[in-house]
């Protein structure tokens, strides 16, 4: 007779499907693993290579810059002439979906699980996150699960984003609240070409 983790007695074939997550995990970790490994390689080119081998959708003329982190890439996908900088933490366990013309700053985090402080057993919760087009999210802000930026909104360097930002809207704090409002709606420019070796 097998037990998990809280006590919960399990039939054979529960015990088949722990087994075969548990062999998925281990992969998933490897993966992981090595495209944390590619994402110091100096080409930025390269770099984009394995990380659409893994899974992640890169639209045309977007960047992912050094040093960024992933879990589960499969999950996400990035729009056309976005940029993302170093050292980010970008999330897939749920759907990660990153617009156009988006600008992510160094060091930014985006989550999309979150262990439920409220459970008996701790257990991770779940929700996607979407970044609409011609958003700007500052150096080290933090993106927890279930939230959407809406179109053209600014989230401002080491803000702690809960809650759904509406378009337009700058928001900054811990917790992220509205401090004001982008002025120019009509967006249209382009962030420019990745660099070589950065």
């Amino acid at each position: 007779m097998f037990i998990d983790k809280t006590g919960k007695k399990l039939t054979k074939k529960e015990v088949f499907q722990k087994i075969k997550n548990r062999f998925f995990n281990i992969f998933l970790e490897f993966e992981v693993f090595l495209l944390h490994l590619v994402s110091n390689l100096p080409s930025h080119f390269m770099r984009c290579f394995f990380y659409r081998l893994a899974g992640i959708k890169i639209g045309k003329g977007s960047t992912i810059h050094m040093g960024a982190r992933f879990y589960d890439p499969r999950n996400i996908e990035i729009g056309q002439d976005s940029i993302i900088g170093e050292g980010v933490v970008l999330d897939g366990r749920d759907k990660l979906i990153i617009g156009n013309h988006v600008d992510i700053a160094s060091e930014v985090m985006i989550y999309n699980s979150e262990h439920d402080i409220n459970d008996p057993h701790f257990l991770a919760k779940k929700s996607s996150v979407f970044i609409d087009d011609y958003v700007f999210i500052g150096p080290r802000a933090i993106i927890l699960p279930g939230v959407k930026i809406g179109k053209g909104a600014i989230v401002a360097a080491s803000a702690v984003v809960t809650k759904d930002v509406p378009p337009f809207a700058i928001v900054g704090g811990v917790p992220a609240k509205i401090i004001g409002e982008r002025r120019i709606k009509n967006l249209s420019y382009k962030l420019g070409r990745a660099s070589w070796f950065r």
